[in-house]
């Protein structure tokens, strides 16, 4: 049996009506329903099952709505769109709306044959949607197959949510805890990579050389790297762990840049990282000819904008305005992100039974270092860092300390100096690369041997008995904190270095900050998945009592939780109870929640530090301030660089060992012996500062014109929808179907519905998206105008699964007019309004046009979908059409008097008999919509010929007339030459 109905076609089988989809073959129909999703599609076979041509049915004159159910309808079609007309393949079938900014990496990537970008976005602004989007549409097109991203073992989690959740890409979890079971699913001679088309990989897997061999063989055609910065090595790195393991990246990318065909997106906040080698060693995985590139010339830097995008929150704020070149405002789009952070640094003075033991702890660590000093270099770094993990335990809290006294240093093992540096640095330092943050919250040891060990249980017995507010001061001034903090009406996250002391603080603070308030610690002894879990619990905890405005939540959390993590939705205010030894792990810890999608417009962040403990003073002085007064000079947060970090630390705890916790009232700038390291420190710091801020600026991209992301806005909207039609879709919608809505009138567009009242169907669909128990409990569910949105909220975006929810049941209550309940939408009306003086004809048409799209791998056959508005004057025998604009602004009309039954029933019949008079201007219509959208498709990709060339859009005939709207003017208003 040959194939007869072509991509787009209609069919009617199993008692409904299909769309032909291009992967239909000559004896096997693929087909979604009309209206359907993609979760719809079905398979049919014509030999065994009765399958016909279809054309869509005429509306019926006695189903006649009111004047909102052509608004209703057009808007709850063009919701269910999923194949969108538009040069975007994707942007109908994701569950996020993108920002008009996030659209300009997506907009570069469509100019190349090969994808290749740089990403570098300032934190919070939103790189993983803009990769998610760029791997969708290439994904749509036929242009990628196979994806896989790189990213951390902490965030790939968050990665496999958001590409499924987001983007519906439901990729698999590789991770070293899980390779050996996914490896048991395999046949002979198999790779995980062939078995499994979209993957998500953290970076520990590929450290094993079998592994990293078998991802290199089988290597997907689309890679995304998180975290760039980390698999790149200056070219002056040492010989440390961290290097070596970025050595190591480095080189596997390299071989998986080295496919020319391979797309490759690198994200990464920090490009620079303050080594211009490790940018130049960046770019040159995008483009080999990049890494030597003039930059200084402008062909260089003209040159480096085709592959490289960075924006700082400043530049996007306000975007598509007449500042950006635009003729006016009317597309401008402003996004909400916190305004700068309210900072305080509070501190606090030890008890004297605290400073006691402090004291006894550094003559302790003074001794051991002098004496392990003259037993040669390795005793000397071992020494070193168990004093270091003494020091920092000890000021971290009691627990801690207990803990770290009792425990086996970890540089103990070490055989030579060298391995002493790498254990230590280990758990003892605080390194800006993220994938250190895994088990870099437990406890240090600082014994070393048993001679030691005696001395230092001692230790540990005393600092057990300073548990409580009673003698841990700092404990006692975090709850005064917290309490002013909750009275202010903040949910905060408090974090700790160490394991030991997230979970004291959470027994200890149970209880003393109010009835009402809930506590949860996460620490590093919870998987990743684990911790997002409690995270969820813990909101889900307060959102049982959200009607109480006593409600808070606080979090107390190790640095497990201080990159990757989402947490805006939850929590406003971060207290950083350990003072880190890098002031870049505070931007980690703040960026999670001072970050697109924040209510608060100010985020509060508190640094605790003990002022007489003789080591926090001294590094918020020398590394604090200095990372500010760059921040504030220059515009930006400069990382700094771990041997930076490390190198004052080592001075701070030299100086405190030399002095005593009292010790001398001079800067350290001020001693000569550590003045030359500090100037040369300032110096390297500052450099990395100044390269930053020119790779923000003089080489950030300006191949993408804000205009034409406008145009290409305009077009999305126009076939989509915008944000104010989905949100009057929404009110009048839910309205309709019996909900309760409170709309507050505010200026955000925010408001609730409680859905217990609308009919089943909807409930279920409601259930299924939000949660059973909201809507089974009949609970208020917010509707937020911002994309960006907790569980148990609805998005007022067309892709947004509730909105979805609602659109879908409006259409199919339209079309079936034997449903039972309310039927918001209807496909025919008659109104008398004073918006006409001739009788007007308002259609809702439905075009389908089969795409074919030249790719690399192949033509692509795919099938698009437009709704559109058409209008005319008369009747259609001798119909007079209005243009685009007049036609839409009918749905703004209102009925000014009654219309009556049977002249409704004899003007709508007298349209639907006469719809044949029509068919030529439908015809013609869509042959002028293909032409537009051929015209889109070459106007996006108009750097890549190979697209441009072989493309070619027809439509499909006859269009579907979904809709038939009558517009009647009042008696009085008929003019002469009006035909009734």
């Amino acid at each position: 049996m040959s194939l007869t109905y072509t991509a787009g076609s209609l069919v009617a089988a199993r008692g409904r009506e299909w769309v032909v989809l291009p992967e239909s073959a000559a004896d096997m129909l693929v087909l979604r329903p009309l209206g359907g999703s993609e979760d719809d599609i079905a398979a049919v076979f014509p030999a065994f099952e009765d399958v016909r041509p279809a054309e869509f049915a005429a509306p019926s004159a006695a189903d006649l709505g009111d004047q909102r159910a052509a608004g209703l309808l057009r808007t709850a079609l063009r919701i269910g769109f999923r194949s969108g007309a538009g040069p975007f393949r994707s942007l109908a079938s994701i569950a996020v709306e993108p920002r008009a900014y996030q659209l300009v990496p997506l907009l570069m990537a469509l100019r190349q044959r090969t994808v290749r970008l740089l990403i570098s976005d300032d934190v919070g602004i939103g790189k993983t949607v803009e990769a998610g989007l760029i791997a969708k549409e290439l994904i749509a097109q036929g242009e990628a197959t196979r994806l896989a991203v790189l990213c951390s073992p902490a965030l790939a989690e968050q990665w496999q949510s958001e590409l499924r959740e987001k983007f519906g890409i439901d990729a698999e979890l590789v991770l070293a805890s899980s390779v050996s079971r996914l490896e048991r699913g395999l046949e002979l001679g198999q790779s995980l990579f062939d078995k499994h088309a979209f993957t998500i990989i953290s970076t520990d897997f590929i450290k094993s050389t079998r592994h990293r061999e078998d991802f290199v063989r089988h290597c997907p055609d689309l890679v995304i790297v998180d975290e760039a910065h980390s698999c790149v090595a200056a070219d002056d790195a040492g010989q440390g762990s961290a290097s070596s393991t970025n050595q190591l990246r480095y080189e596997l990318l390299r071989r998986i840049s080295a496919d020319a065909d391979r797309h490759l997106l690198l994200l990464t906040a920090t490009p620079h990282f303050g080594k211009e080698s490790a940018f130049r060693n960046l770019l040159g995985l995008v483009r080999p000819e990049l890494a030597t590139v003039n930059l200084e010339a402008p062909a260089g830097r003209a040159r480096l904008a085709e592959y490289f995008v960075a924006r700082k929150r400043a530049d996007i704020r306000t975007y598509l305005t007449k500042e950006d070149g635009l003729a006016d405002d009317s597309l401008a789009e402003r996004t909400a992100f916190p305004s700068d952070r309210w900072t305080k640094d509070e501190p606090y003075k030890l008890t004297p039974a605290y400073r006691a033991l402090l004291d006894d702890a550094i003559a302790y660590a003074r001794d051991r270092v002098q004496e392990a000093g003259e037993q040669g270099k390795r005793e000397a770094r071992v020494a070193w860092w168990s004093v270091i993990a003494l020091l920092r335990s000890m000021v971290s809290s009691p627990a801690a300390a207990a803990q770290t006294l009792k425990t086996r240093s970890e540089s103990a093992a070490a055989r030579t100096a060298q391995e002493a540096d790498a254990l230590g640095a280990k758990v003892a330092a605080d390194s800006a690369d993220n994938d250190r943050l895994e088990g870099v919250d437990v406890a240090p040891g600082a014994a070393e041997s048993e001679e030691a060990g005696a001395r230092l249980l001692e230790l540990s017995q005393r600092a057990a008995k300073l548990v409580g507010p009673a003698e841990d001061a700092k404990l006692k001034a975090l709850t005064r904190h917290l309490k002013k903090l909750i009275a202010d009406g903040y949910h905060p996250i408090v974090f700790c270095r160490y394991i030991p002391t997230a979970e004291y603080l959470a027994t200890q603070l149970e209880g003393k900050l109010g009835k009402k308030t809930k506590i949860a610690a996460v620490t590093g002894t919870l998987s990743p998945q684990q911790r997002l879990e409690r995270i969820e619990e813990l909101g889900a905890e307060s959102a049982e009592e959200a009607g109480d405005p006593a409600v808070r939540r606080v979090l107390i959390a190790t640095d497990c939780l201080s990159e990757g993590v989402n947490l805006q939705h939850h929590f406003d205010a971060v207290v950083h109870y350990d003072l880190a030894w890098n002031p870049t792990r505070h931007d980690q810890r703040e960026g999670r929640v001072d970050r697109y999608g924040q209510k608060r417009d100010q985020v509060r962040v508190i640094t605790m530090f003990g002022e007489d403990n003789g080591i926090d003073g001294k590094v918020l002085e020398v590394l604090f301030e200095k990372h500010r007064q760059i921040k504030k000079d220059l515009g930006i947060s400069v990382s700094v660089p771990d041997e930076t970090a490390s190198g004052v630390t080592d001075a701070v705890v030299e100086w405190l060992l030399l002095h005593g916790r009292q010790g001398s009232q001079e800067s350290l700038f001020e001693l000569d012996s550590h003045q030359e390291s500090f100037e040369r420190i300032e110096r390297e710091w500052t450099s990395a500062a100044e390269r930053e801020k020119t790779s923000q600026s003089k080489y950030a991209q300006r191949t993408i014109h804000p205009e034409e992301v406008a145009r290409e806005v305009a077009a999305v909207r126009a076939a989509l929808g915008g944000a104010d039609e989905v949100r009057g879709f929404a009110l009048e919608a839910l309205r309709e179907l019996d909900a309760l809505v409170r709309d507050p009138h505010d200026d955000n567009g925010d408001f609730t519905a409680q859905v217990g009242g609308t009919p089943a169907g909807l409930r279920d669909a409601l259930a299924a998206t939000l949660g059973g128990r909201l809507v089974e409990e009949d609970r208020e569910i917010p509707f937020r105008t911002t994309p960006a949105i907790a569980r148990g909220e609805a998005a007022l975006v067309r892709t947004d699964p509730a909105i979805a929810a609602v659109a879908s049941y409006v259409l199919d209550s339209a079309l079936d007019v034997n449903a039972q309940g309310p039927r918001p939408a209807r496909r025919c009306g008659v109104i008398t309004t004073d918006a006409v003086t001739i009788r007007t004809t308002l259609l809702l048409v439905r075009y389908r046009f089969h795409l074919t799209l030249p790719s690399r791998k192949g033509d692509q056959q795919l099938v698009a979908e437009d709704a559109r508005l058409l209008a005319y004057e008369g009747l259609p025998s001798r119909a007079r059409w209005l243009d685009d604009d007049a036609a839409a602004a009918l749905l703004a009309a209102r009925a000014s008097a009654n219309t009556h039954e049977q002249r409704a029933h004899n003007q709508i019949a007298r349209d639907l008999d006469g719809l044949p008079d029509l068919s030529a201007h439908l015809t013609e219509y869509g042959t002028r919509l293909a032409a537009e959208l051929d015209a889109s498709h070459r106007r996006v990709r108009k750097a890549n010929e190979e697209i441009v060339r072989g493309l070619k859009v027809v439509p499909q005939e006859p269009a579907d007339v979904l809709g038939v709207y009558v517009y009647l003017p009042p008696p009085a208003s008929t003019v002469s030459g009006a035909e009734a």
